[in-house]
């Protein structure tokens, strides 16, 4: 194997996480129909993505416990992370320097985190 080709995530509600993806973390819908779904596209199509409404019953299970996805950003962190902060993001910390680079991790409404690199 050598890349993953698209990621999903269950959400419990999901106009309340697109509208947490798009009016808080910036992300860009698709434009894919689906009902059940919400297809992202980030810095034009580089990194792409879906919500989705859940393909099991997650009553009472602990969703996001372990998951984060990693995005490459262009913008200086510290920016981002002010940003972020004004929309009021749950920030997991402050910034963190990695061996990859710095890193400003952000947790969604379903607990999954949403991990920011800005490479060395």
């Amino acid at each position: 194997m050598r890349k993953l080709e698209f990621a999903s995530l269950q959400v419990r509600d999901l106009e309340t996480s697109k509208e947490f993806y798009t009016t808080k973390l910036g992300f860009e819908e698709a434009g894919i129909s689906n009902p059940g779904a919400c297809v992202f596209k980030y810095n034009k199509g580089e990194a792409s993505f879906a919500i989705r409404t859940p393909i099991g019953n997650l009553e009472g299970k602990e969703l996001g416990t372990g998951a984060s996805l990693w995005f490459a950003i262009d913008e200086e962190i510290e920016e981002l992370q002010a940003r972020l902060s004004a929309k009021n993001v749950t920030l997991l910390g402050p910034v963190q320097a990695t061996p990859f680079g710095k890193i400003l991790v952000a947790k969604d409404p379903d607990g999954y985190n949403i991990t920011f690199l800005k490479s060395n």
